[in-house]
């Protein structure tokens, strides 16, 4: 098995043709040196598709199988491309489709307990987070703060409070949490984005009142 995957591309809108058979619009890809190939051109035609979603059967999946690739799609937004799912082996999918149904209620209950121990941590950080809130800006009032930490911090959002530095309750990544409520909760930012105001600009002009606020806060 090749130590890196495949990368297969999903276009959004699929409108490339394959440059060997061109065939097409290609719904999936593999770019050499940026020319489009479809699946079946570069040997991967007989792999069948399993999203994300399911780690322990992606897992077994790829580790049953002799061939797979990953299949990513561009975010726009975050300008990056993110991870959809793989294509597998048909036999090596059902081999692993039947190891996960044989230990199914084991690894639901270790789910379980893995999920209770994510929350008491999550709310121990929570109230952490909002004591520092409360440390670098005591004219925070208290229910503010907790709702600031409890924001950032929610799991998975990808916010200020789960990147590293929001862990280590870095001041910068705390401060940037604060602003960004000061931001969307005091200021006509939103209002500005709905009426069509580009990000960076809509930024500029409110940062006046958002540096206000934060000095009000921090006296």
């Amino acid at each position: 098995m090749p130590r890196d995957p495949i990368v297969v591309v999903e276009p959004r809108r699929p409108r490339a043709h394959c440059a060997e058979c061109r065939g097409g619009p290609l719904r999936r890809m593999v770019l050499r040196c940026s020319v489009p190939l479809c699946l079946g051109c570069v040997g991967l035609g007989h792999l069948v598709y399993l999203p994300r979603g399911d780690a322990a059967l992606t897992r077994r999946a790829r580790e049953a199988g002799e061939v797979w690739a990953v299949v990513v799609r561009h975010d726009r937004r975050r300008t990056r491309y993110e991870r959809q799912g793989i294509l597998v082996e048909e036999a090596a999918l059902a081999r692993a489709e039947a190891a996960c149904l044989a230990d199914a209620g084991a690894r639901a209950r270790r789910r379980a307990r893995d999920e209770v121990r994510r929350a008491a941590s999550d709310v121990r950080f929570a109230a952490v987070l909002t004591a520092e809130v409360r440390r670098l800006f005591p004219g925070c009032p208290a229910d503010r703060a907790a709702e600031i930490a409890a924001h950032t911090s929610t799991r998975g959002s990808g916010r200020v409070g789960r990147t590293a530095a929001g862990r280590a309750l870095d001041e910068g990544a705390v401060t940037a949490a604060v602003r960004a409520s000061v931001r969307h909760r005091d200021t006509e930012y939103d209002a500005l984005l709905a009426a069509g105001v580009p990000r960076r600009q809509a930024r500029v002009r409110v940062a006046p009142a958002v540096e206000a606020v934060l000095a009000s806060w921090r006296r």
